[in-house]
């Protein structure tokens, strides 16, 4: 499976794919041999043993095939179930340095510098342990990218992509030995658009908000409906199975938003995993083995996206006693059919944080809220969804039914669930937050909320929750201003994302494992699961190259405890 020229000691060895493939047609020529013998010889004829001597020498061709054909190849380097990856030295690394900047030909494709491995290696949107790349290459196309990869291989360099750099659980933290951190900015055009098709073919660094800009400066009525933070690129959104608010009325990126990807895989070949039709049967879906795998079984180099209908909405806000009232109501509203393209439930604390931010333009009251967004072909069709939605939330005790009253207004009602992350920090002078999400069954989130939001006051810890309680994925933003409030943050988390797999639920909603949440997996997935995943990347990945310490537990993780 890999190519001989990254592996210049074992240039004699022929793959195992190679190997069985060769053994297996000496077997189906000498199984041949022997069918036209026996049909044609009589069951009585003295040559009626031939067919046993003729299998005789098919069992000795297949094992000389396999013993001078399967030399030691890639996969007598595997990785066993106890070892560790054998990384290359600092030598190593130095040499493969020195080799990417002869092979990549801009001059700045290649950077050492001291900011950019900080900037690659750290993010300021969480806490999990940081550790730098020891080099940031910024590759311009499919063929840049596989010379990295051989390049990687042949000096046994980890290789981690880096998309937006808007990750939560540290899916782009280097390796501890360092590694290349391939960063894809520079790989951010749209290559075409098929406003017929409805889909757009672009490449992984081209963020979402920047391909609805360009669709809406066309003039081309389609939008890409996953919306996660701003900030966030395709290849990032397709590596960790993002969502976003638009989730309740169109899905995740595990849907059939992602129709293809062109991938550079861990030995250098690159594919594309189907073509363009919007549906096919061939084989299954090899696109979505690389959706959620946070770059561990190879890298996005270009994408063909699914696009929808952009329709005419609009934003209404209405307030609850709790959020057992709150949610009752949605599921209420869900189950009626009517047109809801996003519903947002935000705590009490969360419409106290937006008060004291001061951005937006009118006061709340102060009570656990829902944020809906209409979504029709026609005004009245709005109106109509607006007038039974009002009827439903008002039977379940909300109050203050709010509907936007102009396209202006309807914004300025979003954009202060939008600012969920600023607005939060105001609670707390001098605070940061650890934002996280879990994701359970829409009828088990009020039971969610309410332990969570008793287990944080026991702890003296100030948060906002806010859901997209449409399809029970619950964030949360905890504050602290010290480590040792970090710590009992740190402990919140966990019982949190504990609580959330008991109710049926999972560790992560939207926003993927990475370093953060990949102890949790066992518990949620079974050991079953977990290992054929972990199956998968060693069959792909067999030296351990690709993204390492992200996603797959360690095997003692499932007997930890925390």
């Amino acid at each position: 499976m890999f190519p001989a020229s990254c592996f210049q000691r074992l240039r004699p060895s022929t793959s195992l794919s190679t190997n069985l493939g060769r053994s297996r047609s000496i077997k189906q020529h000498a199984m041949t041999f022997v069918r036209r013998q026996s049909s044609s010889v009589p069951l009585k004829s003295p040559r009626s043993w031939s067919p046993i001597v003729i299998g005789s020498i098919a069992s000795g061709l297949i094992g000389y095939s396999l013993s001078a054909f399967w030399k030691p190849s890639l996969a007598s380097e595997a990785l066993s179930e106890e070892t560790e990856p054998k990384y290359g030295s600092p030598k190593d690394f130095e040499q493969a340095i020195k080799e990417l900047r002869n092979l990549l030909d801009s001059d700045d494709a290649v950077s050492t510098h001291p900011d950019d491995l900080r900037i690659h290696g750290y993010s300021e949107n969480d806490y999990h342990p940081s550790a730098p790349h020891t080099v940031i290459v910024y590759p311009r196309s499919t063929e840049d990218v596989v010379k990295i990869v051989k390049t990687a291989v042949k000096y046994r360099m980890p290789l981690t992509p880096f998309s937006g750099g808007t990750s939560l659980e540290g899916s782009y933290r280097g390796s501890p030995v360092g590694g290349i951190c391939v960063d894809m900015s520079d790989m951010n055009k749209i290559i075409e658009i098929h406003e017929a098709d409805s889909d757009l073919v672009c490449q992984p660094g081209v963020g979402w908000m920047e391909i609805n800009e360009t669709l809406q400066k066309k003039g081309i009525p389609l939008f890409f409906p996953l919306d996660p933070g701003p900030g966030a690129t395709i290849g990032g959104m397709m590596s960790t199975g993002c969502s976003g608010t638009n989730a309740v009325r169109y899905g995740t990126a595990k849907g059939e938003w992602f129709l293809n990807a062109t991938v550079v895989l861990p030995s250098g070949e690159v594919i594309k995993t189907r073509q363009r039709a919007r549906k096919s049967a061939a084989g299954f879906d090899t696109t979505k083995l690389f959706i959620g795998a946070e770059g561990t079984l190879g890298i996005i180099t270009e994408v063909t996206i699914r696009l929808a209908p952009v329709l005419p909405t609009t934003v209404a806000v209405v307030h609850f006693p709790d959020v057992k009232r709150a949610t009752e109501a949605v599921i209420d509203v869900m189950n009626r059919g009517v047109g809801i393209q996003c519903v947002e439930l935000c705590d009490s604390e969360f419409m106290r944080s937006i008060n004291l931010f001061g951005a937006s333009q009118r006061k709340y009251p102060e009570q656990d809220s829902l944020f809906f967004k209409f979504q029709g072909p026609t005004s009245a069709s709005i109106a109509e969804t607006a007038k039974i939605v009002k009827e439903i939330v008002q039977k379940h005790g909300g109050t203050g039914f709010e509907l936007a009253r102009s396209e202006k207004e309807a914004h300025d009602l979003w954009a202060d669930r939008k600012n969920a992350l600023y607005s939060g920090l105001a609670l707390l002078e001098g605070s940061r937050g650890w934002s996280t999400d879990v994701c359970v069954p829409v009828s088990k989130l009020p039971q969610l909320v309410y332990e969570t939001k008793k287990d944080l006051e026991r702890l003296g810890l100030v948060s906002i929750v806010v859901g997209h309680v449409g399809d029970g994925n619950f964030h949360t933003q905890l504050l602290f201003r010290n480590d040792k409030e970090l710590e009992s943050v740190r402990e919140a988390v966990h019982r949190m994302v504990e609580r959330a797999i008991k109710l049926e639920g999972t560790c992560t909603g939207e926003h993927g494992v990475g370093i953060g949440k990949r102890e949790y997996l066992y518990e949620e997935l079974g050991e079953g699961t977990v290992e054929l995943m972990r199956s998968v990347k060693k069959t792909l990945d067999p030296l351990g190259l690709f993204n390492p310490g992200k996603l797959y537990p360690d095997r003692i993780d499932k007997k930890s405890k925390h």
